[in-house]
Parts: C-alpha cells; sequence; structure tokens
C-alpha cells in the first residue's frame, strides 16, 4: 500500500487547510502496523497510525474508549494517556478500502517522554513500578462505570480460535498441533469459569507493557502511554504477565521469547506483594493469572501473531508457543505460592 498517500487522504479528511511538509516513517521494527510522524512546520508534528488488522469497527470503538478513559483518569493519571485528535467532538478516524487493500488511520498529538526504565530493574524500581501499575489500576476501576461497551470478550477470541481450528488444520501445523491448541482453547473456557470472573471489575487493560510502550517520572512514577494495539476492557490480572517481564531477573532484551516462567520469579513475588499493598488481589484472580497467560498465547501468539509480530517473529514465537510456552505453563506456574505469600484464603 502506498501509505504517504494514505496519510495524505486520511489528513484531507480531518482538515484540508493545513498541508503537510513532511512524513516520515517510524515504525517498530517486530510490529505489522506502521506509525508516521507527520510535519507541518519545523516545530509541529503529530503521530499517525494505519493497521489493517481486525475489524475497522473494533479499531474505532477501541479509540473511542482510550479517549474516554483518558479524558476521565484523574490526577495523577489525567495526563498519562496519548489523545487522539478529534473532529466534532469524536476521535477522528480514517478507512482506506481499494480493491483488497483495507487499511484505517487514527492520529495522535505526541506523547511527552520523560525516562525510560533500565534493562534491568532494582528492587527500589520494581516496588515503586508496582505500586504505580496497582494505582493506575484503581483509577481505571473507578471509571469503569462510566466507560461505554465493548464488544470484545476473552471468550469471543477463543471462540474465533476454535472456528479457526476446525476449518485449517495446515495453517496450525497439522491436526497435531490443533489437538493441543484446542485442549487449551477448552481448559481456559473451563478454569476461566472456575475462577468466578463474573466477580472481577471490568476496567480498560493495555496488556502489551514493555518498556517501549510507556515512559516514567524521576520517582519512577508513571509519565506516560502510547501504542494501544492490544487494548481491550478486561481484568486487571490480563495486564500482569508483562510486567513480571518487565522486572524479570535477565532484563529487557532484544530477541524476546513469552515464557510463563517469569510469573514464578522471586522480583516478580516481590511486585505482586507490593502491588497487593495498595490494590489488593484475591485468590481467584491469582489463580486466574495462568489463564490470562494461556490466553495470550493463544489469542495474541498463535491466533493473530502473525497480523501483530512481522514474519520473522511471528513464526518463531507460533512455534515456541507449540513446543514450550503451552506444554510447560500447567508445570511452570504454582497459585499456591502466591495465595501463600499474599496470605489470601
Amino acid at each position: 500500500m502506498n501509505y504517504p498517500a494514505i496519510i495524505e487522504a486520511a489528513w484531507n479528511g480531518y482538515d484540508p487547510s493545513r498541508k503537510l511538509s513532511a512524513i516520515e516513517d517510524i515504525s517498530a521494527s517486530v510490529s505489522t502496523n506502521r506509525v508516521f510522524r507527520i510535519r507541518f512546520t519545523e516545530d509541529e508534528y503529530i503521530i499517525a497510525k494505519i493497521s489493517s488488522f481486525g475489524k475497522y469497527e473494533h479499531f474505532k470503538e477501541d479509540h473511542r474508549l482510550i479517549q474516554t478513559v483518558g479524558n476521565n483518569l484523574l490526577y495523577p493519571f489525567e495526563n498519562l494517556l496519548a489523545k487522539s485528535l478529534l473532529k466534532n467532538n469524536r476521535v477522528y478516524t480514517y478507512r482506506y478500502k481499494k480493491g483488497r487493500n483495507d487499511a484505517w488511520v487514527v492520529f495522535y498529538n505526541p506523547s511527552r517522554v520523560m525516562n525510560s526504565l533500565p534493562a534491568r530493574l532494582d528492587e527500589p524500581a520494581i516496588k515503586a513500578l508496582a505500586k504505580q501499575v496497582a494505582k493506575f489500576h484503581k483509577a481505571c476501576s473507578r471509571i469503569r462505570n462510566v466507560l461505554p461497551k465493548s464488544k470484545k470478550t476473552l471468550r469471543t477470541d477463543i471462540n474465533i480460535l476454535l472456528e479457526q481450528l476446525e476449518g485449517n488444520e495446515k495453517k496450525f501445523g497439522g491436526p497435531e498441533q490443533v489437538a493441543l491448541l484446542r485442549s487449551h482453547c477448552e481448559k481456559f473456557i473451563s478454569n476461566r469459569n472456575k475462577c468466578n470472573v463474573r466477580n472481577f471489575d471490568l476496567i480498560p487493560v493495555f496488556i502489551d507493557w514493555n518498556t517501549g510502550n510507556f515512559s516514567v517520572g524521576n520517582k519512577n512514577e508513571l509519565f506516560s502511554r502510547w501504542d494501544y494495539d492490544w487494548f481491550r476492557m478486561s481484568y486487571r490480572v490480563m495486564d500482569l504477565y508483562f510486567f513480571s517481564r518487565v522486572v524479570r531477573d535477565e532484563g529487557d532484551k532484544t530477541v524476546f521469547s513469552y515464557l510463563p516462567d517469569t510469573l514464578m520469579e522471586d522480583r516478580f513475588m516481590l511486585f505482586l506483594r507490593e502491588y497487593h499493598k495498595v490494590n489488593p488481589l484475591t485468590a481467584d484472580e491469582v489463580r486466574f493469572m495462568k489463564e490470562a497467560y494461556r490466553f495470550f498465547i493463544l489469542n495474541y501468539v498463535v491466533k493473530d501473531g502473525n497480523y501483530f509480530f512481522n514474519e520473522q517473529y511471528a513464526k518463531k514465537l507460533r512455534v515456541e508457543a507449540m513446543e514450550i510456552y503451552l506444554p510447560s505453563l500447567d508445570r511452570v506456574f504454582d497459585a499456591n505460592r502466591i495465595i501463600t505469600l499474599l496470605k489470601l484464603d
């Protein structure tokens, strides 16, 4: 697709009176989404994101939800989220459709970025981050009743995967791999009910909390957050796996995998203890941590990995999901250890 031409058409639908002077591709090398810096003068610029995965209606719904979240969060998170540009008091999105090409565009004001977390956090930084995340989840929970409803649910995504498993075995490797994936889908559905998720609050979650998606202040407080590819209305536990990766002992790596082992590291236990002091977890939420991880692998790595990651990473992660992540999950994750640590019933 001719991305600059799409961006120009999208901008002309927004405000044709202002002319663009430069369009610079600043996309991350691991993602299929395209991100551009758009300049008007030397000092004025905005960010444009082009996505072509999923449904335009979901893309539009997500960004309008995120805008509502950002507008309703109170201090100290009132300026945390990158804001989309509005037209007629609505988030402006543009759909480009020509032949087999179907893509959509949203414009953002650039986020102010302060400090990036180091590749490996020390214990004081882990504690500070845990308290900030707990406070942020509390703030999101307080506004949940004023947010628009979302059509996406965990169950609907898993049902889509189950339908795909029935229709195209070769896509997933063959009968053996399909049987493995189907068994994990069924485990997720069964265990989700056992964890009484109906009692969990539905809040905005961003899931992908890798250190390239947010910045912190001088006291490690959350300062800014951008990149909303995996945003959804769901349970706060969905965010926790990525924080286990942020605080893991080996630190941030350029070549990455999604092993479940970080959920049981001592450093993540420290994170959970500090989080729990501010925003207490329940035993059912702790048990659901395993299912949140299982869902992440099934949905974002297996079902949709080809859309979220470039071809090299998508292939690598899907093979690892089949051979390592899912087969090792029940052996690796021990909810009782965390329940004992947090002194839960």
